[in-house]
Protein backbone atom coordinates (compact mmCIF):
# COMPACT_ATOMS: atom_id res chain seq x y z
CA UNK A 1 0.00 0.00 0.00
CA UNK A 2 1.30 3.46 -0.96
CA UNK A 3 2.28 6.32 1.30
CA UNK A 4 -0.26 8.70 -0.21
CA UNK A 5 -2.93 6.09 -0.83
CA UNK A 6 -2.81 4.05 2.36
CA UNK A 7 -2.54 4.17 6.10
CA UNK A 8 -0.25 1.18 6.27
CA UNK A 9 2.57 3.46 7.32
CA UNK A 10 0.78 4.24 10.60
CA UNK A 11 2.43 1.24 12.24
CA UNK A 12 5.80 1.59 13.87
CA UNK A 13 7.76 0.25 16.81
CA UNK A 14 11.20 1.75 17.24
CA UNK A 15 13.34 -1.12 18.49
CA UNK A 16 16.75 -2.43 17.44
CA UNK A 17 17.91 -6.03 17.49
CA UNK A 18 21.30 -7.34 16.44
CA UNK A 19 20.29 -10.29 14.26
CA UNK A 20 16.97 -12.06 14.82
CA UNK A 21 13.70 -10.34 15.79
CA UNK A 22 10.28 -11.28 17.07
CA UNK A 23 6.76 -10.14 16.31
CA UNK A 24 3.63 -11.74 17.64
CA UNK A 25 2.55 -14.60 15.42
CA UNK A 26 -1.14 -14.96 14.54
CA UNK A 27 -2.92 -18.26 14.84
CA UNK A 28 -2.68 -19.94 11.47
CA UNK A 29 -5.33 -21.65 9.38
CA UNK A 30 -3.50 -24.97 9.61
CA UNK A 31 -3.04 -25.03 13.38
CA UNK A 32 -6.12 -26.90 14.55
CA UNK A 33 -5.64 -29.19 17.55
CA UNK A 34 -5.72 -32.29 15.33
CA UNK A 35 -3.09 -30.82 13.03
CA UNK A 36 -0.84 -30.07 15.98
CA UNK A 37 -1.07 -33.68 17.08
CA UNK A 38 -0.43 -34.99 13.58
CA UNK A 39 2.15 -32.44 12.48
CA UNK A 40 4.36 -31.23 15.35
CA UNK A 41 6.80 -28.41 14.75
CA UNK A 42 10.28 -29.75 13.95
CA UNK A 43 13.52 -27.77 14.08
CA UNK A 44 16.65 -29.87 13.94
CA UNK A 45 19.35 -30.99 11.52
CA UNK A 46 16.67 -32.04 9.01
CA UNK A 47 15.55 -28.44 8.68
CA UNK A 48 18.93 -26.95 7.77
CA UNK A 49 20.13 -25.71 4.38
CA UNK A 50 23.67 -24.99 3.20
CA UNK A 51 23.46 -21.69 1.33
CA UNK A 52 26.52 -20.30 -0.42
CA UNK A 53 27.01 -17.94 2.54
CA UNK A 54 26.63 -20.49 5.32
CA UNK A 55 24.34 -23.02 6.91
CA UNK A 56 20.94 -21.85 8.16
CA UNK A 57 18.32 -23.60 10.26
CA UNK A 58 14.58 -23.15 9.91
CA UNK A 59 11.72 -25.31 11.07
CA UNK A 60 9.16 -27.67 9.62
CA UNK A 61 5.50 -26.79 10.10
CA UNK A 62 3.48 -29.78 8.97
CA UNK A 63 4.94 -30.53 5.57
CA UNK A 64 6.26 -26.99 4.96
CA UNK A 65 9.86 -26.03 5.66
CA UNK A 66 9.91 -22.45 6.91
CA UNK A 67 12.81 -20.00 7.10
CA UNK A 68 12.44 -16.44 8.38
CA UNK A 69 14.83 -13.51 8.58
CA UNK A 70 17.47 -14.83 6.15
CA UNK A 71 20.02 -12.08 5.37
CA UNK A 72 20.27 -11.71 1.59
CA UNK A 73 22.43 -8.59 1.58
CA UNK A 74 24.20 -6.02 3.70
CA UNK A 75 24.56 -2.28 3.16
CA UNK A 76 26.00 0.80 4.77
CA UNK A 77 23.75 3.84 4.91
CA UNK A 78 23.24 5.39 1.45
CA UNK A 79 25.51 2.78 -0.13
CA UNK A 80 24.57 0.07 -2.68
CA UNK A 81 23.80 -3.37 -1.22
CA UNK A 82 26.42 -6.09 -1.14
CA UNK A 83 25.95 -9.81 -0.64
CA UNK A 84 26.12 -10.86 3.02
CA UNK A 85 29.33 -12.04 4.61
CA UNK A 86 29.97 -15.76 4.72
CA UNK A 87 29.78 -17.29 8.17
CA UNK A 88 30.70 -20.48 10.00
CA UNK A 89 28.44 -22.58 12.12
CA UNK A 90 24.65 -22.53 11.79
CA UNK A 91 22.54 -19.36 11.72
CA UNK A 92 19.06 -19.87 13.19
CA UNK A 93 16.41 -18.30 10.93
CA UNK A 94 13.08 -19.08 12.56
CA UNK A 95 11.60 -15.65 13.29
CA UNK A 96 10.91 -12.67 11.06
CA UNK A 97 13.73 -10.20 10.71
CA UNK A 98 13.31 -6.48 11.41
CA UNK A 99 11.67 -4.09 9.02
CA UNK A 100 13.33 -1.05 7.48
CA UNK A 101 12.96 2.35 9.16
CA UNK A 102 9.69 3.95 8.12
CA UNK A 103 8.45 7.48 7.51
CA UNK A 104 7.89 9.86 10.41
CA UNK A 105 4.13 9.37 10.08
CA UNK A 106 4.53 5.85 11.37
CA UNK A 107 4.99 7.36 14.81
CA UNK A 108 1.34 8.36 14.73
CA UNK A 109 -0.02 4.88 15.39
CA UNK A 110 -3.76 5.15 16.00
CA UNK A 111 -5.44 1.79 16.67
CA UNK A 112 -8.84 3.45 17.00
CA UNK A 113 -9.42 3.95 13.27
CA UNK A 114 -12.64 1.95 13.21
CA UNK A 115 -12.96 -0.93 10.75
CA UNK A 116 -9.67 -0.20 8.99
CA UNK A 117 -7.25 -1.09 11.78
CA UNK A 118 -9.55 -3.77 13.15
CA UNK A 119 -9.80 -5.41 9.73
CA UNK A 120 -6.16 -5.24 8.74
CA UNK A 121 -4.68 -6.23 12.12
CA UNK A 122 -1.22 -4.87 11.34
CA UNK A 123 1.69 -6.56 13.09
CA UNK A 124 3.80 -4.28 15.27
CA UNK A 125 7.41 -5.01 14.42
CA UNK A 126 10.94 -4.07 15.47
CA UNK A 127 12.93 -1.75 13.23
CA UNK A 128 16.63 -2.11 12.47
CA UNK A 129 18.40 -0.16 9.75
CA UNK A 130 21.47 -2.39 9.84
CA UNK A 131 19.71 -5.75 9.62
CA UNK A 132 16.53 -5.17 7.59
CA UNK A 133 17.72 -6.76 4.32
CA UNK A 134 16.13 -10.13 4.99
CA UNK A 135 13.82 -12.56 3.24
CA UNK A 136 11.51 -15.42 4.26
CA UNK A 137 10.92 -18.77 2.53
CA UNK A 138 8.20 -21.45 2.62
CA UNK A 139 8.72 -24.70 0.69
CA UNK A 140 7.76 -28.38 0.67
CA UNK A 141 11.25 -29.67 -0.07
CA UNK A 142 14.93 -29.05 0.58
CA UNK A 143 17.60 -30.11 -1.90
CA UNK A 144 15.18 -32.65 -3.38
CA UNK A 145 15.96 -31.81 -7.04
CA UNK A 146 12.32 -30.86 -7.59
CA UNK A 147 12.06 -27.62 -9.54
CA UNK A 148 9.24 -25.71 -7.86
CA UNK A 149 8.11 -22.37 -9.27
CA UNK A 150 9.18 -19.42 -7.11
CA UNK A 151 6.78 -16.66 -6.01
CA UNK A 152 8.51 -13.49 -4.76
CA UNK A 153 6.20 -11.18 -2.82
CA UNK A 154 7.08 -7.48 -2.54
CA UNK A 155 5.10 -5.72 0.19
CA UNK A 156 3.09 -2.54 -0.18
CA UNK A 157 3.41 0.76 1.64
CA UNK A 158 4.44 2.87 -1.31
CA UNK A 159 8.17 3.53 -1.28
CA UNK A 160 8.01 4.68 2.34
CA UNK A 161 6.60 2.00 4.66
CA UNK A 162 5.48 -1.61 5.14
CA UNK A 163 7.23 -4.96 5.53
CA UNK A 164 7.00 -8.60 4.51
CA UNK A 165 5.24 -9.35 7.80
CA UNK A 166 3.09 -6.31 8.50
CA UNK A 167 -0.11 -8.16 7.52
CA UNK A 168 -1.03 -11.59 8.95
CA UNK A 169 -2.13 -12.86 5.52
CA UNK A 170 1.38 -12.46 4.09
CA UNK A 171 2.34 -15.81 5.61
CA UNK A 172 3.37 -18.11 2.76
CA UNK A 173 2.46 -21.49 4.29
CA UNK A 174 -0.89 -21.90 2.56
CA UNK A 175 0.32 -21.10 -0.98
CA UNK A 176 3.38 -23.31 -0.59
CA UNK A 177 1.25 -26.17 0.72
CA UNK A 178 -1.58 -25.82 -1.79
CA UNK A 179 0.46 -25.18 -4.92
CA UNK A 180 3.75 -26.91 -4.11
CA UNK A 181 5.56 -23.68 -4.93
CA UNK A 182 8.34 -21.83 -3.12
CA UNK A 183 7.07 -18.62 -1.54
CA UNK A 184 9.55 -15.81 -0.79
CA UNK A 185 8.81 -12.47 0.88
CA UNK A 186 11.35 -9.71 1.29
CA UNK A 187 12.19 -6.53 3.22
CA UNK A 188 14.15 -3.70 1.64
CA UNK A 189 15.15 -0.10 2.34
CA UNK A 190 12.42 2.51 2.21
CA UNK A 191 11.75 6.22 2.15
CA UNK A 192 14.81 8.46 2.29
CA UNK A 193 17.19 5.59 3.09
CA UNK A 194 16.01 3.68 0.04
CA UNK A 195 15.24 6.41 -2.47
CA UNK A 196 17.40 9.48 -1.87
CA UNK A 197 19.61 10.36 -4.84
CA UNK A 198 23.06 11.48 -3.68
CA UNK A 199 24.89 11.14 -6.99
CA UNK A 200 25.27 14.91 -7.01
CA UNK A 201 27.83 14.58 -4.22
CA UNK A 202 30.04 12.44 -6.46
CA UNK A 203 32.86 10.27 -5.21
CA UNK A 204 31.69 7.52 -2.87
CA UNK A 205 28.06 8.43 -3.63
CA UNK A 206 28.24 7.84 -7.39
CA UNK A 207 25.98 4.77 -7.10
CA UNK A 208 23.73 6.14 -4.33
CA UNK A 209 20.45 6.10 -6.22
CA UNK A 210 17.45 3.76 -6.31
CA UNK A 211 18.93 1.89 -3.35
CA UNK A 212 15.65 0.24 -2.37
CA UNK A 213 15.29 -1.10 -5.89
CA UNK A 214 18.93 -2.20 -5.88
CA UNK A 215 18.07 -4.14 -2.71
CA UNK A 216 15.28 -5.98 -4.54
CA UNK A 217 17.61 -6.82 -7.42
CA UNK A 218 20.12 -8.18 -4.90
CA UNK A 219 17.32 -10.32 -3.42
CA UNK A 220 16.52 -11.72 -6.86
CA UNK A 221 20.21 -12.44 -7.41
CA UNK A 222 20.34 -14.27 -4.06
CA UNK A 223 17.38 -16.36 -5.22
CA UNK A 224 19.14 -17.25 -8.45
CA UNK A 225 22.14 -18.72 -6.60
CA UNK A 226 20.41 -20.27 -3.58
CA UNK A 227 16.81 -21.20 -4.28
CA UNK A 228 17.56 -24.67 -5.69
CA UNK A 229 18.63 -25.65 -2.18
CA UNK A 230 15.09 -24.82 -1.08
CA UNK A 231 13.55 -26.94 -3.85
CA UNK A 232 12.97 -23.95 -6.13
CA UNK A 233 13.52 -23.34 -9.84
CA UNK A 234 15.55 -20.19 -10.56
CA UNK A 235 14.33 -20.29 -14.18
CA UNK A 236 10.68 -19.90 -13.14
CA UNK A 237 10.40 -16.87 -10.86
CA UNK A 238 7.32 -14.66 -10.54
CA UNK A 239 7.63 -11.21 -8.96
CA UNK A 240 4.44 -9.83 -7.44
CA UNK A 241 3.27 -6.98 -5.25
CA UNK A 242 0.28 -4.97 -4.18
CA UNK A 243 -0.02 -1.16 -4.18
CA UNK A 244 3.52 0.15 -3.61
CA UNK A 245 4.72 -3.42 -4.10
CA UNK A 246 3.04 -3.39 -7.50
CA UNK A 247 4.76 -0.09 -8.24
CA UNK A 248 8.09 -1.73 -7.42
CA UNK A 249 7.24 -4.63 -9.74
CA UNK A 250 6.53 -2.11 -12.51
CA UNK A 251 9.87 -0.44 -11.78
CA UNK A 252 11.75 -3.75 -11.91
CA UNK A 253 10.19 -4.37 -15.33
CA UNK A 254 12.08 -1.29 -16.57
CA UNK A 255 15.42 -1.97 -14.84
CA UNK A 256 18.15 -3.51 -17.03
CA UNK A 257 19.97 -5.13 -14.08
CA UNK A 258 16.78 -7.01 -13.12
CA UNK A 259 16.33 -8.68 -16.49
CA UNK A 260 16.70 -12.45 -16.48
CA UNK A 261 16.10 -12.63 -12.72
CA UNK A 262 12.33 -13.12 -13.07
CA UNK A 263 9.97 -14.57 -15.68
CA UNK A 264 6.42 -13.44 -14.81
CA UNK A 265 4.92 -10.46 -13.01
CA UNK A 266 1.77 -9.64 -11.02
CA UNK A 267 0.68 -6.07 -10.19
CA UNK A 268 -2.23 -5.70 -7.76
CA UNK A 269 -3.61 -2.16 -7.30
CA UNK A 270 -0.20 -0.84 -8.29
CA UNK A 271 -0.71 0.48 -11.82
CA UNK A 272 0.64 3.94 -11.14
CA UNK A 273 3.71 5.86 -12.18
CA UNK A 274 5.77 7.58 -9.50
CA UNK A 275 9.32 8.63 -10.24
CA UNK A 276 11.66 11.60 -10.19
CA UNK A 277 13.54 12.83 -13.21
CA UNK A 278 17.32 12.68 -13.17
CA UNK A 279 17.50 16.42 -12.50
CA UNK A 280 14.88 16.46 -9.73
CA UNK A 281 16.34 13.37 -8.06
CA UNK A 282 19.78 14.94 -7.75
CA UNK A 283 18.30 18.28 -6.71
CA UNK A 284 16.28 16.70 -3.93
CA UNK A 285 19.28 14.80 -2.62
CA UNK A 286 21.46 17.92 -2.51
CA UNK A 287 18.62 19.84 -0.86
CA UNK A 288 18.52 17.29 1.96
CA UNK A 289 22.25 17.75 2.55
CA UNK A 290 21.71 21.51 2.59
CA UNK A 291 18.91 21.15 5.14
CA UNK A 292 21.19 19.02 7.31
CA UNK A 293 23.77 21.81 7.30
CA UNK A 294 26.63 19.43 6.56
CA UNK A 295 29.62 20.86 4.73
CA UNK A 296 31.55 17.60 4.53
CA UNK A 297 28.97 14.92 3.64
CA UNK A 298 31.31 11.93 3.78
CA UNK A 299 29.66 8.51 4.16
CA UNK A 300 30.83 8.12 7.76
CA UNK A 301 29.45 11.58 8.65
CA UNK A 302 25.99 10.82 7.22
CA UNK A 303 26.02 7.40 8.88
CA UNK A 304 26.14 9.01 12.32
CA UNK A 305 23.09 11.26 11.85
CA UNK A 306 20.01 10.02 13.76
CA UNK A 307 17.36 8.69 11.40
CA UNK A 308 14.72 11.06 12.76
CA UNK A 309 16.92 14.04 11.88
CA UNK A 310 17.35 12.69 8.35
CA UNK A 311 13.59 12.34 7.95
CA UNK A 312 12.95 15.89 9.18
CA UNK A 313 15.51 17.27 6.73
CA UNK A 314 13.97 15.21 3.94
CA UNK A 315 10.50 16.52 4.66
CA UNK A 316 11.73 20.12 4.66
CA UNK A 317 13.58 19.54 1.37
CA UNK A 318 10.51 18.05 -0.29
CA UNK A 319 8.27 20.86 0.93
CA UNK A 320 10.60 23.60 -0.32
CA UNK A 321 11.16 22.06 -3.73
CA UNK A 322 7.45 21.38 -4.20
CA UNK A 323 6.66 25.03 -3.37
CA UNK A 324 9.23 26.16 -5.92
CA UNK A 325 7.70 23.91 -8.58
CA UNK A 326 4.17 25.14 -7.86
CA UNK A 327 5.29 28.76 -8.20
CA UNK A 328 6.55 27.83 -11.66
CA UNK A 329 3.18 26.20 -12.49
CA UNK A 330 4.77 22.76 -12.44
CA UNK A 331 3.40 19.72 -10.59
CA UNK A 332 4.55 19.92 -6.99
CA UNK A 333 4.41 16.25 -6.11
CA UNK A 334 7.98 15.04 -5.77
CA UNK A 335 8.83 12.50 -3.08
CA UNK A 336 11.42 9.86 -2.26
CA UNK A 337 10.77 7.35 -5.03
CA UNK A 338 12.64 5.78 -7.98
CA UNK A 339 14.74 8.15 -10.07
CA UNK A 340 15.32 7.93 -13.81
CA UNK A 341 19.09 7.85 -13.32
CA UNK A 342 20.12 6.52 -16.75
CA UNK A 343 21.79 3.39 -15.40
CA UNK A 344 19.63 1.44 -12.97
CA UNK A 345 16.41 2.96 -14.33
CA UNK A 346 16.76 4.29 -17.84
CA UNK A 347 13.14 5.03 -18.76
CA UNK A 348 9.93 5.35 -16.74
CA UNK A 349 7.88 2.16 -16.68
CA UNK A 350 4.57 2.29 -18.60
CA UNK A 351 4.82 6.04 -19.08
CA UNK A 352 3.36 5.88 -21.61
CA UNK A 353 4.76 2.74 -23.26
CA UNK A 354 5.46 -0.63 -21.69
CA UNK A 355 9.19 -1.33 -21.18
CA UNK A 356 10.63 -3.04 -24.23
CA UNK A 357 13.23 -4.93 -22.16
CA UNK A 358 10.47 -6.91 -20.38
CA UNK A 359 8.01 -7.33 -23.23
CA UNK A 360 8.28 -11.14 -23.05
CA UNK A 361 7.06 -11.19 -19.43
CA UNK A 362 3.44 -12.40 -18.92
CA UNK A 363 1.48 -10.32 -16.43
CA UNK A 364 -1.61 -10.22 -14.24
CA UNK A 365 -2.81 -6.70 -13.43
CA UNK A 366 -5.91 -5.41 -11.67
CA UNK A 367 -7.49 -3.30 -8.95
CA UNK A 368 -10.37 -3.27 -6.47
CA UNK A 369 -13.71 -1.54 -6.87
CA UNK A 370 -13.55 0.64 -3.76
CA UNK A 371 -9.76 0.96 -3.22
CA UNK A 372 -9.27 3.97 -0.91
CA UNK A 373 -12.78 4.07 0.53
CA UNK A 374 -12.89 2.22 3.85
CA UNK A 375 -16.40 3.07 5.02
CA UNK A 376 -18.59 2.10 2.10
CA UNK A 377 -21.71 1.49 4.21
CA UNK A 378 -22.10 5.16 5.05
CA UNK A 379 -25.06 6.54 3.00
CA UNK A 380 -24.56 9.89 1.26
CA UNK A 381 -27.61 11.80 -0.03
CA UNK A 382 -27.60 12.56 -3.72
CA UNK A 383 -27.42 16.33 -3.12
CA UNK A 384 -24.24 15.91 -1.11
CA UNK A 385 -22.84 13.53 -3.74
CA UNK A 386 -23.38 16.18 -6.39
CA UNK A 387 -21.72 18.76 -4.17
CA UNK A 388 -18.71 16.47 -3.67
CA UNK A 389 -18.47 15.83 -7.40
CA UNK A 390 -18.63 19.58 -8.06
CA UNK A 391 -15.37 19.93 -6.11
CA UNK A 392 -13.67 17.80 -8.77
CA UNK A 393 -15.53 18.67 -11.95
CA UNK A 394 -17.20 21.67 -13.55
CA UNK A 395 -20.99 21.87 -13.25
CA UNK A 396 -21.61 20.59 -16.77
CA UNK A 397 -19.26 17.68 -16.16
CA UNK A 398 -21.04 16.51 -13.01
CA UNK A 399 -24.15 15.49 -14.97
CA UNK A 400 -22.00 13.75 -17.57
CA UNK A 401 -20.27 11.82 -14.80
CA UNK A 402 -23.59 10.76 -13.29
CA UNK A 403 -24.87 9.64 -16.70
CA UNK A 404 -21.72 7.58 -17.29
CA UNK A 405 -21.89 6.04 -13.82
CA UNK A 406 -25.53 5.06 -14.25
CA UNK A 407 -24.71 3.34 -17.55
CA UNK A 408 -22.08 1.22 -15.83
CA UNK A 409 -23.85 0.66 -12.50
CA UNK A 410 -27.61 1.06 -13.08
CA UNK A 411 -28.50 -0.35 -9.63
CA UNK A 412 -26.20 1.96 -7.71
CA UNK A 413 -26.78 3.92 -4.52
CA UNK A 414 -25.81 7.61 -4.57
CA UNK A 415 -22.73 7.05 -2.36
CA UNK A 416 -21.37 4.48 -4.82
CA UNK A 417 -20.36 7.38 -7.06
CA UNK A 418 -17.99 8.51 -4.32
CA UNK A 419 -16.81 5.12 -3.08
CA UNK A 420 -16.05 3.57 -6.49
CA UNK A 421 -12.39 3.94 -7.36
CA UNK A 422 -11.60 6.06 -10.39
CA UNK A 423 -7.91 6.61 -9.72
CA UNK A 424 -6.32 3.18 -10.03
CA UNK A 425 -8.83 1.57 -12.36
CA UNK A 426 -8.10 3.95 -15.30
CA UNK A 427 -4.38 3.37 -14.73
CA UNK A 428 -4.92 -0.39 -14.90
CA UNK A 429 -6.62 0.06 -18.27
CA UNK A 430 -3.75 2.24 -19.50
CA UNK A 431 -1.22 -0.32 -18.37
CA UNK A 432 -3.19 -3.14 -19.97
CA UNK A 433 -3.37 -1.23 -23.23
CA UNK A 434 0.37 -0.53 -23.20
CA UNK A 435 1.32 -4.11 -22.34
CA UNK A 436 -1.02 -5.74 -24.86
CA UNK A 437 0.14 -3.34 -27.59
CA UNK A 438 3.55 -5.03 -27.49
CA UNK A 439 1.94 -8.27 -28.75
CA UNK A 440 4.76 -10.21 -27.11
CA UNK A 441 3.34 -11.72 -23.91
CA UNK A 442 -0.20 -11.98 -22.48
CA UNK A 443 -1.58 -9.67 -19.84
CA UNK A 444 -4.58 -10.85 -17.79
CA UNK A 445 -6.77 -8.18 -16.20
CA UNK A 446 -9.03 -8.53 -13.14
CA UNK A 447 -11.41 -6.34 -11.15
CA UNK A 448 -12.05 -7.35 -7.52
CA UNK A 449 -15.54 -6.38 -6.34
CA UNK A 450 -16.18 -8.75 -3.38
CA UNK A 451 -17.34 -6.98 -0.21
CA UNK A 452 -17.32 -8.40 3.33
CA UNK A 453 -20.68 -8.59 5.04
CA UNK A 454 -19.25 -8.06 8.54
CA UNK A 455 -17.77 -4.56 8.19
CA UNK A 456 -17.85 -1.42 6.05
CA UNK A 457 -14.49 -1.90 4.32
CA UNK A 458 -15.99 -2.87 0.98
CA UNK A 459 -13.71 -4.00 -1.85
CA UNK A 460 -11.07 -1.70 -0.43
CA UNK A 461 -7.34 -1.32 -1.04
CA UNK A 462 -5.78 -4.64 -0.02
CA UNK A 463 -9.01 -6.61 0.42
CA UNK A 464 -7.88 -9.15 -2.19
CA UNK A 465 -4.71 -10.05 -0.27
CA UNK A 466 -6.14 -12.78 2.02
CA UNK A 467 -7.78 -14.31 -1.06
CA UNK A 468 -4.69 -14.63 -3.25
CA UNK A 469 -2.64 -15.94 -0.30
CA UNK A 470 -5.50 -18.34 0.61
CA UNK A 471 -5.29 -17.00 4.16
CA UNK A 472 -8.88 -16.05 4.94
CA UNK A 473 -8.65 -17.24 8.54
CA UNK A 474 -5.54 -15.15 9.19
CA UNK A 475 -7.51 -12.00 8.36
CA UNK A 476 -10.85 -13.02 9.86
CA UNK A 477 -11.47 -9.49 11.09
CA UNK A 478 -11.16 -8.23 7.50
CA UNK A 479 -13.09 -10.91 5.59
CA UNK A 480 -15.43 -12.23 8.28
CA UNK A 481 -14.19 -15.74 7.44
CA UNK A 482 -17.57 -16.40 5.82
CA UNK A 483 -18.16 -19.44 3.57
CA UNK A 484 -18.27 -17.26 0.46
CA UNK A 485 -14.89 -15.77 1.39
CA UNK A 486 -13.30 -19.23 1.63
CA UNK A 487 -14.87 -20.25 -1.69
CA UNK A 488 -13.54 -17.21 -3.52
CA UNK A 489 -10.10 -17.63 -1.91
CA UNK A 490 -9.94 -21.22 -3.20
CA UNK A 491 -10.50 -19.94 -6.74
CA UNK A 492 -8.28 -16.85 -6.63
CA UNK A 493 -5.32 -18.59 -4.98
CA UNK A 494 -5.62 -21.44 -7.50
CA UNK A 495 -5.60 -18.95 -10.40
CA UNK A 496 -2.52 -17.21 -8.98
CA UNK A 497 -0.77 -20.54 -8.47
CA UNK A 498 -1.57 -21.58 -12.04
CA UNK A 499 -0.09 -18.32 -13.35
CA UNK A 500 2.98 -18.68 -11.12
CA UNK A 501 3.56 -22.14 -12.56
CA UNK A 502 2.70 -21.63 -16.22
CA UNK A 503 2.02 -17.97 -17.00
CA UNK A 504 -1.65 -18.85 -17.55
CA UNK A 505 -4.22 -18.29 -14.72
CA UNK A 506 -6.97 -20.47 -16.16
CA UNK A 507 -8.32 -23.10 -13.76
CA UNK A 508 -11.37 -25.32 -13.33
CA UNK A 509 -14.12 -23.41 -11.58
CA UNK A 510 -13.55 -20.04 -13.25
CA UNK A 511 -14.81 -18.85 -16.64
CA UNK A 512 -12.25 -18.99 -19.43
CA UNK A 513 -9.90 -16.07 -18.84
CA UNK A 514 -8.58 -14.73 -22.12
CA UNK A 515 -5.72 -12.22 -22.21
CA UNK A 516 -6.68 -8.56 -22.21
CA UNK A 517 -6.39 -6.47 -25.35
CA UNK A 518 -7.41 -2.88 -25.98
CA UNK A 519 -9.95 -4.16 -28.48
CA UNK A 520 -11.52 -6.85 -26.28
CA UNK A 521 -11.29 -5.25 -22.84
CA UNK A 522 -11.44 -8.76 -21.35
CA UNK A 523 -11.57 -8.57 -17.55
CA UNK A 524 -12.22 -11.17 -14.85
CA UNK A 525 -14.59 -9.97 -12.15
CA UNK A 526 -13.76 -11.62 -8.83
CA UNK A 527 -16.83 -11.81 -6.62
CA UNK A 528 -19.28 -14.39 -5.36
CA UNK A 529 -20.23 -14.76 -9.01
CA UNK A 530 -16.95 -14.68 -10.92
CA UNK A 531 -17.50 -13.71 -14.53
CA UNK A 532 -15.80 -12.34 -17.63
CA UNK A 533 -16.77 -8.89 -18.89
CA UNK A 534 -15.60 -6.79 -21.83
CA UNK A 535 -15.16 -3.03 -21.45
CA UNK A 536 -17.73 -3.19 -18.65
CA UNK A 537 -16.96 0.34 -17.38
CA UNK A 538 -15.93 1.97 -20.66
CA UNK A 539 -18.26 5.01 -20.24
CA UNK A 540 -16.55 5.85 -16.94
CA UNK A 541 -13.08 5.23 -18.38
CA UNK A 542 -13.90 7.48 -21.32
CA UNK A 543 -15.14 10.20 -18.96
CA UNK A 544 -11.95 10.02 -16.90
CA UNK A 545 -9.84 10.27 -20.05
CA UNK A 546 -11.69 13.41 -21.11
CA UNK A 547 -11.95 14.93 -17.62
CA UNK A 548 -8.95 14.05 -15.47
CA UNK A 549 -8.53 15.78 -12.13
Amino acid sequence: MMNRFSILSLIFMNAVLISCTFSSQPETQHSSYKDELRYPIVSDSTTTVQTIYGRIQGYKDGDIYTFKGIPYAKAERFMPPQFPDKFRGTKVCRIYGPKAPQTSTTLNWNPGYNDYHFGFQFNLEPVDEKNCLVLNIWTKGLDDKKKRPVFVWIHGGGFTSGSANDLPCYEGYSLAQKGDIVVVSVNHRLNLLGYIDLRGLGGAFSESVNLGMQDLIKCLEWIQTNITRFGGDPTNVTIAGQSGGGGKVNTLLAMPFAQGLYHKAIVQSGSWILHNSDEVGKRLGLKVIEELGIKNPAPQVLAEIPYEKLVEAGERAISKINRELILKNLPGNISFCPTIDGKYLINPSFDPEAPDISKQIPMIIGSNKNEFAYNTNQPIPIDKVKSMLAQKYEATQVNKFIDAFEQVYPDHNPEDMIYTDLFLRPNVVKQGNAKSAQKAAPVYMYFFTWKPSVNALGACHGMELPFIFNNISLQREMTGATPDAYQLAELMSAAWISFIKTGNPNITGLPKWEPYTQESGTTMIFDNNCRIVHHHDQPLMQFKTEHPF
